[in-house]
């Protein structure tokens, strides 16, 4: 019989309980691993690749659905970052939800989450193939087998060790930030000085001049708010990271309060640049706007080297997404919830199982590849996004019924807090809902999408009533049975 609540549900900060899911594990992350998982969670394929489809269909405004969207954002890796606060979990979201709503909820999160990376590897992969036929020596190779030799690399580089995963993220997430910031000092000085551009002074007048704020009314700013939640996909990794942290507790304060000022500087910031320095129109969907204006100032192989870098960053989401859907996977396994195969980890405390999972839905965006390369990216952006918005909302949830038990004396809620809860709950779940329902009236994809969701969704509940009488029941554990080496796989 399935319980909707845990039987250590009630422990205090002082002496939260362990998820038996979160054992095995090393902490191997240092501070500044988490620090910069934390700095370019929340840059990746979504802006270096993303922003041009945006922009061609919202132009200047995209910059304040960007700064709309990072608001509720904050609120989400906020109120996350209190309950890493509470109890760290490299089962994160599954664990919180197991905690707080249940097996069931646990159940539902994981295989959002799931949706929301395995996905995104579709994405990442086909975006390294774009970016590699940028160079005219490999536009004969076949997208598709870019797309699986990037994705061949990266699960092997992830499967050795989580200290592997972190010095890989620490030097891709150090390229993307140095990189944008060198972008922002030349497109500045392009601007002040009035450097043309193809022909184009920069300035206020490449705005003005080409249709203003909303050169296509405010309809399209609405309808992409869902891509825009995707491009912020990864915000939520330092939840995840937490888990193999040697010191979480001193970390994600500093890392989650540090996430509205680099959505807005790093992504509203770049949409203006973009859009004083060039036309919206001058951007494609089929290349990163950053190559685009570096490839126009007149600086030899300024493109080049620009599109080696948003290539680095798609490999880093490709690599942070297979890290997040292992340890997910691998806290459902042991509850059973998810093939006993992802419960499998090496020597180094990797979970491979759940990451070869993954990677074979990366072999499915192989073959998407190769059947319709030039529509891969975007049949799979949105419904990466509501897997996003599933989890997101999941964390919402977990911390309002978290906040509501510490307030009847059950929890103690830690210093560092989600303030003005459950207020900004509410909003937040709302401001998800509206994103979703949105999408209905995109009718090139949005429409298509929901459609498709619905056929996961009827998935999910027909793997409910086959799992549901296998779960375990005793999930949680004491901390003193923890430390003396009780582990998932002698359950």
């Amino acid at each position: 019989m399935q319980h909707d609540q845990p039987p250590l549900a009630a422990a205090t900060q002082s002496s939260p309980p362990i998820d038996i899911g979160d054992l095995g594990y090393q902490k191997r992350l240092s501070k500044r691993h988490m620090q910069m998982i934390a700095l370019g969670g929340s840059i990746g394929t979504g802006l270096f690749l993303g922003a041009s489809g945006r922009m061609a269909l919202a132009g200047p405004s995209l910059a304040i659905v960007y700064i709309v969207c990072g608001i509720f954002t904050f609120m989400v890796v906020r109120a996350l970052g209190e309950l890493v606060m509470y109890r760290p979990s490299s089962g994160a979201f599954v664990s919180y939800a197991r905690e707080f709503l249940g097996e069931r909820g646990a159940y539902s999160v994981g295989w959002l989450y799931f949706l929301n990376w395995s996905t995104t590897l579709v994405a990442d992969i086909t975006a390294v193939a774009l970016y590699v036929h940028y160079w005219s020596f490999f536009v004969p190779v076949p997208q598709w087998v870019l797309a699986l030799i990037a994705l061949t690399i990266v699960v092997g580089l992830n499967i050795v060790s989580v200290r592997l995963f972190g010095e890989m993220e620490f030097w891709f997430a150090l390229i993307k930030i140095g990189t944008i910031v060198v972008f922002m000092l030349v497109a500045v000085a392009f601007i002040v000085t009035g450097t043309s551009i193809d022909g184009n002074v920069p300035g206020l007048s490449t705005i003005t001049d080409n249709g203003g704020l909303f050169p296509r009314g405010l309809a399209p700013m609405l309808t992409i708010a869902l891509g825009v939640v995707f491009a912020f996909g990864g915000t939520e990794m330092i939840g995840v990271a937490a888990g193999e942290s040697d010191n979480p507790r001193a970390v994600v304060p500093k890392a989650v309060n540090s996430i509205m000022w680099r959505i807005v500087l790093f992504y509203a910031g770049s949409v203006v640049l973009f859009t004083l320095l060039l036309p919206w129109t001058a951007y494609s969907s089929a290349e990163s706007p950053f190559v685009t204006v570096m490839s126009r100032i007149g600086v030899a192989h300024a493109g080049d080297v620009m599109n080696l870098v948003v290539l680095t960053a798609a490999m880093s989401s490709l690599n942070a997404g297979l890290y997040a859907t292992g340890r997910t996977l691998r806290s459902m396994a042991v509850a059973g919830a998810a093939p006993r195969f992802a419960t499998r980890m090496n020597r180094h405390g990797v979970p491979y199982g759940g990451i070869l999972i993954t990677s074979s839905v990366g072999i499915a965006g192989v073959v998407l590849n190769l059947l319709v390369p030039h529509k891969a990216f975007e049949i799979v952006l949105n419904l990466a996004g509501l897997g996003i918005v599933g989890t997101w909302a999941s964390i919402m949830i977990c911390h309002w019924v978290f906040v509501r038990k510490a307030r009847r004396g059950e929890y103690e809620r830690p210093e560092f807090r989600l303030p003005y809860a459950p207020v900004l709950n509410v909003l937040t779940l709302g401001f998800l809902v509206a994103v979703v329902a949105l999408m209905f009236f995109d009718d090139e994809v949005g429409r298509i999408t929901l459609v498709a969701f619905l056929g996961v969704i009827a998935a999910m509940v027909a793997g409910w009533f086959r799992v549901r009488g296998r779960l375990h029941t005793d999930m949680f554990t004491a901390t003193d049975r923890a430390e003396s080496g009780d582990s998932a796989e002698s359950r």
